[in-house]
């Protein structure tokens, strides 16, 4: 089974067109913790080798990956000649996706501090309508005769009251958690989802899960929530909006749970 590897950052430099594929180089920090006896490791370079048609999809241009942050997905090879791989370590890309820079994520929170301030300002229907109901009871006596049509007046009181009665029993209970997406039932930290190994093999579709990245970019929420079992927190059900989650390091995502039998 061939071993992968997981690179963030930007390109350290220029990008090499070739015929089916491009190259550009990057480099990450070693582990701060070495074993005792062992010298830290510095800085390691790798060469990425990436198909044109994925990296298309991206919309990256020789200038813009020099400064985007992006994510590569895939396993080091040793199959590539050395004047083609500069770097250390070769890695052949599977999935490479661009991530969001601190602009977008700190105008996604501010968006989020916003909405829930606008929708406890606004003034519902209901509030409305049990208001002119009130004030109606409080005509509708008055306007009556108090000696002959006293039970007509008794009548007309007990009729409102059951219009109110009835408009609060119709008014929708608004379910709906702020910011989240439709169906969502709770929300839940990302570090205590647990991903079965059958998911884990498999690689979303890389166009979609672009399509996702950038909703979440606009909105500051997926698109829909995660299915996960109740009792053990292990993933049902929506593997691609995981790894978005992952992908722009969000720290709670929704969930629907389903029960175990």
């Amino acid at each position: 089974m061939p071993h992968k590897i997981t690179l963030t950052g930007s390109a350290t430099g220029p990008l090499r067109e070739y015929d089916r594929y491009v190259a550009f180089d990057m480099r990450e920090k070693g582990s701060p913790s070495a074993p005792k006896g062992l010298k830290k490791s510095t800085f390691i370079s790798y060469t990425v080798f990436v198909a044109k048609k994925a990296f298309n999809k991206t919309g990256l241009t020789k200038k813009s990956i020099m400064h985007e942050k992006i994510l590569i997905q895939g396993e080091p090879t040793l199959d590539i000649p050395i004047d083609e791989c500069p770097g250390e370590v070769g890695v052949i890309c599977f999935q490479i996706t661009v991530l969001p820079n601190k602009i977008d994520k700190e105008k996604n929170e501010s968006d989020e501090k916003k909405e829930p301030k606008q929708e406890v300002s606004a003034p519902s229907e209901a509030q409305k309508n049990t208001e002119s109901t009130k004030k109606e009871e409080e005509q509708v006596p008055v306007s009556q005769p108090v000696a002959k049509e006293g039970k007509k007046a008794e009548t007309v009181q007990s009729e409102v009251k059951e219009k109110s009665v009835q408009e609060k029993k119709a008014e929708p209970q608004k379910t709906q958690m702020p910011n989240q997406p439709k169906g969502t039932q709770d929300v839940l930290s990302f570090d205590d989802i647990i991903v079965p190994e059958e998911f884990l093999k498999t690689r979303p579709n890389p166009e979609k899960t672009q399509k996702v990245i950038d909703f979440v970019k606009r909105t500051g929420r997926l698109d829909e929530p995660l299915t996960v079992e109740k009792e053990s927190k292990i993933l049902k059900d929506g593997y691609r909006r995981y790894v978005v989650a992952k992908t722009v390091k969000m720290d709670k995502v929704p969930v629907i749970y389903e029960y175990q039998r």
